[in-house]
């Protein structure tokens, strides 16, 4: 199976990368979509929508109707650290070796890099544990390594992974969450 990918921004969000990205995430770990595509003209973000068998910078609606929507990631490009943000493949696609496809092709974009991302810990105690155990281990079977910094949000544990010769703080995870805010603040409002 041959795969494409292109980049998205607000002017070619198709409803299929919407309706992933709601269906994938719980509901307290997503910005709302449409401060998600408004975040994105402050922002540098790489969001990058993955598709079967389709023209290369393909635009999105297009590409929606003549393939399958494989999957998502979200980058956030940092000078030290890349926070793999958001990485979402649809359910029905879920253990048949496409996330691993995906997570190789970032692996390889961002290589020489160090990259994080946080994943819902698999050490709470919860209704989906074997999940995000077996996230976990998937992750670690891709170089990945767990930081030692955790964070708590609205309830839930999140574990930061890792990949690349650098370390990281809770300090590092600090700016990140500083420049989120100060990227919220400067977002354009609604109108």
């Amino acid at each position: 199976m041959q795969s494409k990918n292109f980049q998205l921004d607000p002017a070619n969000a198709n409803e299929d990368v919407r309706r992933l990205y709601e269906s994938a995430f719980p509901k307290e770990e997503q910005i709302p979509w449409k401060d998600l595509m408004r975040l994105m003209k402050t922002m540098s973000l790489d969001f990058t929508v993955y598709y079967e068998d389709c023209d290369a910078f393909a635009e999105a609606n297009s590409a929606a109707e003549s393939s399958r929507l494989l999957g998502l990631t979200i980058v956030y490009p940092r000078k030290q650290f890349n926070w793999f943000w958001y990485f979402a493949v649809p359910e029905e696609l879920r253990g048949q070796g496409i996330g691993q496809r995906i997570l190789t092709r970032l692996i390889e974009k961002y290589s020489g890099q160090s990259n994080i991302l946080d994943m819902e810990s698999p050490e709470q105690v919860c209704e989906n544990s074997e999940q995000r155990k077996r996230r976990h281990a998937f992750y670690l079977r891709n170089g990945f390594r767990d930081t030692g910094v955790g964070k708590s949000f609205k309830g839930i544990d999140y574990t930061i992974m890792m990949i690349g010769e650098r370390t990281f703080t809770q300090h590092d995870y600090d700016q990140i969450i500083d420049e989120l805010h100060s990227f919220w603040k400067a977002m354009p409002k609604e109108g």
